[in-house]
């Protein structure tokens, strides 16, 4: 696709992010019962994070996570209530969020299978042996050694995680933080999506800013991926440039 129907697109996309980052009538947000609960769950995922690293932390297993808690005491186990609120994000339909997008993983206690991944040097990241990996070597190959990977595979932990710390910037509202990062249990990183981006833009590479990078257009240029979140969707999610799909099975 041209520079100028991406940039057409972005401004658009932008514009309408703006709209939708006022909360809407129909928005879900955390009760006011839900809140502590909420609150302690999320520290406790991110302490967790902290003691086994980063990296670990993206392929983690949710007992995994609640064995470190409890036996690690400045963590603390997951009270029942804290467990409940999980589980109530993981299994409930994400419809009255206005999320859309598939289920990708039926159980919060679902494993990845370490042989089955690759941790990609110096990126803390991991990718799915085969079809993903064979995919991003080529893209570092097609686009240039300037591509990186920001995110690849990620348990149901680290999408919970994620999830809570967005409704947290979001001040509890579900609706708004389901825009940016999808619910766990819903997550195409679970089954081979990535992300990619600029070497040396930072955080950048999480923003529209991507869409007007070379490395970006030339993307736009390869048969065998796709952005998976482009504007207007039908999933529901805010345009991510960064977002790899792979469309084209490759070559092993």
């Amino acid at each position: 696709m041209h520079r100028r129907t991406f940039l057409g697109l972005v401004a658009t996309s932008a514009a309408s992010m703006a709209f939708a980052q006022e909360s809407s009538p129909s928005s879900v947000f955390l009760r006011a019962t839900e809140i502590a609960d909420f609150e302690s769950a999320k520290n406790r995922l991110n302490q967790v994070s902290r003691h086994v690293g980063f990296g670990n932390f993206n392929i983690i297993n949710f007992d995994l996570v609640l064995h470190y808690a409890r036996n690690v005491s400045k963590i603390g186990a997951f009270t029942p209530s804290e467990l409940a609120l999980l589980e109530k994000l993981f299994y409930d339909a994400t419809e009255p969020y206005g999320f859309f997008g598939q289920r990708t993983c039926e159980s919060l206690t679902a494993t990845i299978v370490e042989r089955e991944v690759y941790k990609v040097p110096r990126s803390g990241h991991y990718l799915f042996q085969g079809e993903a990996l064979h995919a991003f070597e080529r893209l570092q190959k097609d686009v240039g050694p300037t591509l990186i990977l920001t995110s690849g595979v990620r348990s149901v932990a680290k999408q919970m995680s994620l999830f809570l710390d967005k409704i947290s910037a979001c001040e509890g509202n579900i609706s708004l933080a389901a825009k940016s990062i999808a619910p766990p249990g819903h997550s195409y990183h679970s089954i081979g999506d990535f992300d990619v981006g600029k070497q040396g833009f930072g955080y950048l590479n999480f923003t529209e800013e991507f869409a007007k990078t070379e490395e970006f257009l030339k993307l736009q240029e390869l048969p065998y991926v796709r952005t998976r979140y482009v504007p207007g969707n039908p999933d529901g999610v805010w345009f991510e440039p960064w977002h790899i799909q792979i469309i084209k099975p490759m070559q092993t």
